[in-house]
């Protein structure tokens, strides 16, 4: 007996997806550190990208839709939208601690200034961040409220992003800034020791 069809198309996408998905997570890892220069700073923006798929297979449990190809599609492309989320985030909180650092001068930084530190990166960023979200939101609702050919796959692509950009929103604002600033503070001590 040979199975054969959607079944067969299904192990052949699998096979592929098995390939592709480590690769662009390992593509995004590379950009980042080659961005960045520090491995740290590139694995808290990839914390991002769990905490984003969350909200992704949330609302895919909510539609009651399985995975496919179209799924997948959508996934890859909420990893790259979280991790655009996390830079600019990242960058914003690497700013207000150099400013500072200029102002306290190297030795006069304590964990609690690193603190207002990361609280001002991330204060700064609320805006910008909730308007990336809202627009890149709206703008895949129309594909979620679609009826008609193609409909089904455009909210099979649709539906992990506007899940995952929920929950990326979240870690970006909230987790990120305390992540950086628990790093800091261990810099700090251990410069101290």
């Amino acid at each position: 007996i040979q199975w054969a069809g959607q079944f067969q198309a299904m192990e052949r996408v699998r096979e592929r997806l098995s390939l592709l998905v480590p690769l662009t997570l390992g593509l995004i890892f590379l950009l980042l550190f080659l961005h960045f220069r520090s491995g740290t700073r590139a694995a808290m923006v990839m914390l991002t990208l769990p905490f984003a798929l969350v909200g992704g297979i949330w609302l895919l449990w909510l539609l009651d839709f399985n995975t496919s190809v179209a799924v997948w599609v959508g996934f890859i492309a909420l990893a790259g939208v979280a991790a655009e989320l996390g830079v600019v985030m990242l960058l914003y909180l690497d700013q207000a601690f150099e400013r500072r650092r200029e102002a306290e001068g190297r030795d006069g930084l304590t964990p609690e200034l690193v603190r207002e530190a990361a609280l001002e990166g991330a204060t700064t960023r609320v805006r910008p961040v909730l308007m990336t979200v809202v627009s890149d939101i709206g703008g895949l609702m129309p594909l979620m409220w679609a009826a008609g050919v193609g409909a089904a796959t455009m909210q099979r692509i649709a539906a992990p992003m506007v899940g995952g950009l929920i929950t990326a929103m979240v870690l970006t604002l909230v987790v990120l800034p305390v992540i950086y600033s628990l790093w800091r503070e261990l810099e700090i001590r251990r410069r101290e020791a």
